[in-house]
């Protein structure tokens, strides 16, 4: 099973997990040994990927899996009982997805901390984690030693994801900083106060459907709504739709 993971490998940003931690510090393998092992929650879909991790990790002396959840659901309910030190969760699952379950899970076990192990390597799938509360985001790819060594970054305050991630992540920034220098000096075009609305609710990391129902219109309406947004303000996803709210001030960051 040590083999389930392959190793992640990406020239720009090398290899391994990269991780940004609150300061300089020593690393996550440095320092006092914990007097308690790292409690962690597993959750996926996949009842074998499960049993991997589960095999992979209680060879880690000071890592111990206290539980499992097949989907976002029956996770915020095992960790609103086990109060987990980590939760290590999949992006996309039945009944309720890993991203949608983060938020409830940071409400009914606030000292856990997340992270997300998934196949997905959407930017606006690590953005929208982010913001739902996750401390990591991890590709499946990445090879066992390297799941041990970010269950214990994460539990020592670091933020941990994959290179090719972080690598997609600057990438999008430096285009998108690009493409903001580009049109500074040509005035926003003017949004409809439904638009405003449903950009407010892109920008808090809502998805189409809870925003429906908040504003008691169909899902279809919603996507329309986006996508006159997007194109009137020459932007290419919902994560420059966030980022150009937050920088014209439309949404206020407490």
């Amino acid at each position: 099973m040590a083999d389930s993971f392959g190793p992640v490998r990406n020239e720009d940003a090398g290899d391994g997990v990269v991780g940004m931690g609150p300061d300089a510090g020593p690393g996550p393998n440095e320092g006092p040994p914990r007097k308690e092992p790292i409690r962690v929650l597993v959750v996926d879909d996949h009842a074998l990927f499960r049993r991997g991790l589960e095999i992979v990790l209680a060879a880690e002396e000071d890592i111990q899996v206290i539980g499992e959840a097949g989907d976002g659901a029956e996770a915020v309910d095992k960790a609103a009982d086990l109060l987990p030190d980590i939760v290590l969760m999949d992006v996309r699952m039945p009944k309720r997805g890993g991203i949608e379950a983060c938020t409830s899970i940071k409400e009914v076990a606030p000292s856990a901390k997340i992270i997300m192990l998934t196949i997905s390597d959407e930017e606006a799938d690590l953005y929208d984690a982010i913001k739902a509360g996750a401390t990591g985001y991890l590709l499946k790819e990445i090879s066992t030693d390297e799941v041990a060594t970010a269950i214990r970054a994460v539990a020592d305050g670091q933020s941990q994801i994959s290179p090719s991630m972080a690598s997609k992540l600057l990438t999008e920034f430096k285009s998108m900083i690009q493409r903001t220098d580009e049109r500074r000096l040509v005035p926003a075009p003017r949004l409809t106060d439904r638009e405003l609305e449903v950009l407010k609710l892109v920008a808090t990391g809502m998805n189409n459907r809870d925003i429906a129902k908040e504003l008691f219109i169909s899902e279809n309406t919603v996507k329309n709504h986006v996508r006159n947004i997007l194109e009137k303000l020459q932007l290419h996803s919902r994560m420059e739709a966030v980022v150009y709210a937050m920088r014209e001030k439309i949404l206020e960051i407490r």
